[in-house]
């Protein structure tokens, strides 16, 4: 699925466009941005011996764990206050894990549709950017489940233009480039226009920090995010609500290349050591996102 930074709430659609403003600068200058040293975690013990020796050799020499990440999916994947330190749950967890082989993240922000690509040519050693396990993606890469999200609806508070998830036919929606609900848009949109109906006007944005901002401005009368980010916006923002449930829950999962499917199960053991030691869920408690935790954990479930 798929992502917004907050500096501060004060003005939420000027805070949305400097946020974006910041993402772009770092993507180009900041590289490794928010990374943390071997061996550290948000709880819970330190390395794992048994796991340290199973790391990848060309990963061990170089004593990190480079991870390509979008910076634009608060709170899972934001900047901090500085501008340019990676941070968020899926960053904290990330952490948790690397910790477990004994070694430090780099995490370089990039666009989002570009990470698995960066992925596949070695560019980054892993994808940490809250991307939902599906199919397509599972044909490319590895994915290794850790968490689980679904899909919310979020609309300015009172829902003043009577959004309908149902029949949104002729309304302007956002969502985020590349992700599940820009498709679940897409589909929905066809949906009407085979109907004889109009068609949603599709507001697409390459980051989620802008999506959000469409809708807190009124550019769009909804936004289709994942949850954890939906209901991140509607706690921060104070003038948007969560409209229905969520639906389509599915896992998120880290891309690793297909040809390294040892790593892939050593993230896995990671994971289950994580979990053991309570510093899984104390990275998901930071974010107050622990509803989305998961008992296990696996490579293409």
């Amino acid at each position: 699925m798929r992502r917004m930074s907050l500096i501060a709430v004060t003005g939420f659609v000027a805070a949305g466009l400097t946020l974006s403003a910041c993402g772009s600068d770092s993507m180009s200058t900041t590289p490794g941005a928010g990374g943390t040293p071997a061996g550290t975690s948000a709880a819970g013990g330190g390395v794992d011996q048994a796991l340290a020796a199973k790391v990848p050799a060309k990963i061990k020499s170089a004593g990190k764990i480079v991870v390509g990440t979008d910076p634009t999916y608060a709170p899972n994947e934001m900047l901090g206050t500085d501008g340019k330190t990676v941070e968020g749950f899926d960053i904290s967890v990330f952490n948790a894990v690397a910790a477990k082989l004994g070694l430090k993240t780099e995490y370089v922000p990039a666009g989002f549709g570009t990470i698995i690509l960066g992925v596949t040519s070695g560019k980054y050693d892993v994808g940490v950017s809250s991307f939902t396990i599906n199919p397509e993606r599972k044909k490319q890469v590895n994915m290794v489940s850790y968490y689980s999200a679904g899909t919310q609806w979020v609309v300015a508070k009172g829902n003043p233009e009577k959004v309908s998830i149902d029949d949104a036919c002729g309304k302007s929606i956002g969502a985020q480039k590349d992700t599940v609900q820009a498709e679940d848009l897409a589909a929905r949109s066809k949906k009407c226009t085979d109907a004889g109906k109009p068609g949603i006007t599709q507001v697409i944005q390459t980051g989620q920090d802008q999506v959000t901002a469409d809708v807190a401005s009124g550019k769009t009368v909804a936004m289709l995010a994942d949850s954890p980010v939906g209901l991140y916006a509607v706690k921060q923002t104070g003038t948007l609500e969560a409209l229905g449930e969520i639906y389509d829950s599915a896992p998120y999962g880290y891309v690793v290349p297909k040809d390294q499917t040892d790593f892939a199960n050593l993230l896995v053991e990671a994971l289950k050591a994580a979990k053991a030691d309570g510093s899984y869920e104390a990275a998901l408690k930071q974010y107050s996102v622990e509803a989305g935790a998961v008992d296990t954990f696996a490579v293409n479930p």
